[in-house]
């Protein structure tokens, strides 16, 4: 399958703590609503009768309520203001899923889960299922399910606006490059062949401070994030746009599970070619100042895993 390729732009996060990567980091909170206008919410069609195999399904059609692991500090992504709500486009996705499975929003129950405890969380079925910027790999394989991917980002930078020196990670000799203590992007950018000086903070808020200061030149992490904050503070700050690893990222489930991710893949696919797909990222990723384009949707028919 071809990898969809992203594009990110500039973005900042002032007041918000940071995010966990994909790839690995400290989580954050959430906070009032993201800046950067509001984020798109769609209305999806709720289907009835659906007749699936699946014990988590099942459960969750007598309990009348999916819940569902997500993020709450991600803009754009998954984000959870002060009023409890939650917004961006992994949620969106989520919703689409719930919708197909028979759910409408008011039956879905959001979950905020830590990173280093997702497997745990989905294996012990305190999750149906999880929609978090959650990259699929072989090791998670082997205790999670998934469907997709659904979107592959990719580690990129992000710089001030008016910065050309940067061009991508090939540019980065004797540059400030900053991200949180642990991140993937981070042990990437500090292999020797890259020649930059690597700063470690504990927050992306502190790093993006610490780039509209001056002291450092550049901030990397999954490009996906960057999006979300770039629809913060388009007019100072922008994403190169040379992603330097890929993530994709899929909806994950319990591992044995596999008529849910089949039906999950198969309502990926439903709103992927109705159109919802493009709508939910214009109205959230899309506020970057990267619209969506053929290549931001994933190749359909998607895995079965």
């Amino acid at each position: 399958m071809r990898m969809l390729k992203t594009a990110a732009a500039g973005a900042v996060v002032l007041a918000l703590a940071a995010t966990a990567t994909a790839c690995g980091g400290e989580s954050g909170t959430a906070g009032d609503k993201p800046a950067g206008g509001e984020v798109y919410s769609g209305d999806y069609k709720v289907a009835s009768g659906v007749t699936v195999d699946s014990p988590v399904l099942k459960k969750a059609q007598a309990a009348k309520k999916i819940v569902i692991g997500v993020k709450a500090d991600q803009p754009f992504l998954g984000f959870k203001d002060t009023a409890g709500t939650y917004s961006g486009f992994d949620i969106e996705i989520a919703k689409m899923v719930a919708a197909d499975l028979g759910f409408s929003e008011k039956q879905i129950k959001f979950d905020t889960i830590d990173s280093n405890v997702r497997e745990t969380t989905i294996s012990k079925g305190q999750v149906d299922f999880y929609v978090g910027t959650y990259t699929i790999n072989d090791e998670r394989k082997k205790q999670v399910g998934f469907a997709g991917p659904y979107y592959t980002a990719g580690a990129d930078l992000l710089v001030r606006r008016e910065d050309k020196s940067i061009t991508g990670p090939n540019s980065l000799k004797g540059k400030k490059v900053c991200s949180i203590v642990g991140s993937t992007p981070l042990q990437e950018i500090k292999k020797p062949k890259y020649g930059a000086d690597t700063v470690q903070l504990s927050k992306y808020s502190d790093c993006v401070k610490s780039l509209l200061d001056g002291q450092v030149d550049a901030l990397t992490t999954d490009d996906a994030i960057l999006k979300g904050y770039a629809a913060q503070r388009h007019d100072k700050l922008r994403v190169v746009e040379k992603p330097f690893t890929k993530e994709p990222y899929g909806v994950g489930m319990k591992k044995d599970d596999k008529a849910l991710r089949d039906a999950i893949s198969t309502a990926l696919e439903h709103h992927i070619k109705n159109g919802d797909y493009e709508k939910a990222y214009n109205g959230t990723l899309g506020k970057s100042g990267s619209p969506f384009t053929k290549d931001t949707a994933p190749d359909l028919p998607l895995p079965r895993y």
